[in-house]
Parts: structure tokens; C-alpha cells; sequence
């Protein structure tokens, strides 16, 4: 399948199949004029690739992931379980730090409305 039958097929931008392929999350080979081919299989792997990034991994994180996939699913091996309990606990905490940023604002905003009524 060539590049902009993937693109149709999966809904994901050509360009974008190119920086998954630079980043080393999905392979094609090249036919004698340059043009990439993939496997039937891309369009999984596609899936797999846009289900990791919308649970927050970067791509150095999803190239790890790539080979330990089990079956046709999102499901991965037992063995990168506590790799992905990691990440869910940076994200926690980083939820955190935004939620007391988030505060922080909101208090400075309260604390400058309430100013600027009695000037």
C-alpha cells in the first residue's frame, strides 16, 4: 500500500506517516522509483501509534512499545507494564502541578478584579 492509501485508509496526514517512519514507529521500503510501500499491517500499527500518543506518551516512549504489542489490539506484554505505570504516575503528578498553577491564577485574577472595583 502506498503512502496516500494509508493516509485515506487511517485518516492520518501523509505528513505525518513520515515523522511516525523518521521517529522509527513505522516501517515502509521503497520501490525502485522512491515511493514507499507498507504492509497490510500499517494500518494497525497506525491505530497503535495514534492510541499511545492520545494516552500522552512521546514518541521515544511509543518506539520502545512498538515490539510488545500482543495480538491485533492496543493490549502490550506484561513485561512493559511497569514502563506504562510510570508514565501514568508522571502524568498524575503533572496533573497536579497544572491543577496548583491553575489555582495560583485563579487566585491572582480574584485578588486583581477585586482591585481594580476600588479604584
Amino acid at each position: 500500500m502506498k503512502i496516500g492509501e494509508l493516509s485515506r485508509e487511517t485518516g492520518v496526514a501523509v505528513r505525518l506517516l513520515r515523522y511516525y517512519e523518521a521517529q522509527g514507529l513505522l516501517t515502509s521500503r521503497r520501490s525502485e522509483g522512491g515511493h514507499r510501500h507498507y504492509d497490510p499491517e500499517a494500518p494497525a500499527t497506525v491505530a497503535r501509534i495514534r492510541t499511545l500518543l492520545a494516552a500522552g506518551l512521546p514518541t521515544k516512549v511509543i518506539r520502545d512499545l512498538m515490539p510488545c504489542f500482543v495480538g491485533d489490539g492496543t493490549e502490550l506484554q506484561a513485561c512493559v507494564l511497569d514502563h506504562l505505570r510510570t508514565q501514568y504516575a508522571e502524568l498524575d503528578s503533572r496533573i497536579a502541578d497544572l491543577t496548583q498553577a491553575r489555582t495560583a491564577l485563579g487566585d491572582i485574577l480574584e485578588a486583581s478584579a477585586r482591585a481594580l472595583t476600588r479604584i
